[in-house]
């Protein structure tokens, strides 16, 4: 089985986005500095090659990431597939419990994983997250409540958090 690649355009810059049969694998603004490691390293992760072209998680992926950006999306509902280390998952299992339109420390979140002194390992995690905006890595701030590192950019975290933010006094009517 290929992995699927489209390039999808959204308000905050055009976006690589990769599926198989199982869900979303990749999903990446298209000027990362490491994009094309992403793609090497997925197709060793999943023993296959990146082809261009659709699948339904692809479409699906599309018409979610609209709705996100039209505000009436709070939550993704898609099979995903997480190729990473366990610890890694695990992060990025947490992240995914971040609320819409909240934000939370590296602090807190090496708290709630139950290993306060990994602050780096979390931080580094959160760095190689392959599913941008899905698994909301730009929900994290520093301590003092700085914007700390984001791999699309900084003005695309902001970007982010200013929309979640508008959208989020709604939310539960958003959720479907």
């Amino acid at each position: 089985m290929f992995i699927f690649s489209a390039i999808i355009e959204t308000p905050i810059g055009q976006m690589f986005a990769c599926a198989n049969h199982k869900g979303v694998c990749l999903l990446e603004f298209t000027e990362r500095p490491n994009l094309e490691k992403q793609k090497t390293t997925l197709q060793k992760a999943l023993r296959t090659e990146i082809v261009q072209g659709s699948n339904g998680v692809l479409q699906r992926l599309q018409k979610q990431l609209q709705e996100y950006f039209e505000g009436q999306r709070i939550k993704f509902d898609l099979p995903l597939v997480m190729t990473g280390t366990s610890f890694q998952k695990k992060v990025w299992k947490a992240l995914l419990e971040i609320p819409f339109g909240k934000t939370i420390t590296y602090k807190e979140l090496t708290n709630q994983l139950g290993n306060p002194k990994a602050i780096r390992a979390v931080a580094g995690a959160n760095g190689v997250n392959k599913l941008a905006i899905i698994i909301p890595c730009h929900r994290v701030i520093g301590s003092d409540g700085s914007l700390t590192g984001y791999a699309g950019g900084l003005w695309r975290k902001q970007w982010l958090l200013d929309h979640e933010q508008s959208h989020s006094s709604h939310q539960t009517s958003l959720e479907f």
